[in-house]
């Protein structure tokens, strides 16, 4: 830059770098927040479109509604026990294979825990290599939660799909069979 436009000092390799302190980057993160909330869409979706008057409002009888839980009642209840939203969505033997998982998880966490605390009293050097088992399958523990509720979410959305799909293997590939009911 060339004059009197504010031309600083040339940065050299191992000389002081510029940096922004707290309070502008908290500025800045404010701004862009600010920005992203303002920002309207170009157009309105036509679901939302409020000024049609021709439709009535729509109400289903009480025996075409889906029976059952809804997804994220389904998701928070498998999420806080794992098999709970597997057991009202009617998938009684998945929920089971996450309570059995639930369990060998958190029985081996608390094991390689006990066992992380003798090594600790004995001064062993194989200490820093039980503690990461631990994490391992604290990590595992967790892992289960957030699968089984993901897992009830999704079965809590299809609880309406067809139960008679037929899946048949023929020798050029498969085929796929979903019967309609009128």
């Amino acid at each position: 830059m060339h004059g009197g436009t504010g031309a600083r000092t040339i940065e050299r390799v191992g000389g002081a770098v510029r940096r922004l302190d707290g309070w502008t980057v908290r500025r800045l993160a404010a701004a862009a927040v600010l920005f992203c909330l303002t920002v309207q869409p170009s157009n309105r979706l036509t679901a939302q479109d409020t000024t049609r008057t021709d439709t009535a409002r729509l109400v289903l009888p009480s025996d075409t509604l889906p029976k059952g839980i809804r997804p994220m009642g389904a998701f928070w209840r498998s999420f806080l026990v794992p098999g709970w939203g597997q057991a009202v969505t009617d998938r009684h033997t998945t929920g089971a294979v996450f309570v059995a998982w639930e369990g060998v998880t958190a029985m081996m966490t608390l094991k390689a825990q006990q066992e992380a605390n003798y090594f600790k009293s004995i001064h062993s050097s194989n200490l820093e290599l039980k503690r990461q088992e631990v994490q391992d399958w604290l990590v595992l523990w967790i892992f289960n939660h957030l699968f089984a509720g993901a897992e009830a979410y999704v079965s809590a959305h299809l609880r309406d799909f067809p139960p008679d799909l037929k899946v048949t293997a023929y020798p050029g590939g498969i085929g796929v069979s979903i019967p309609i009911h009128e």
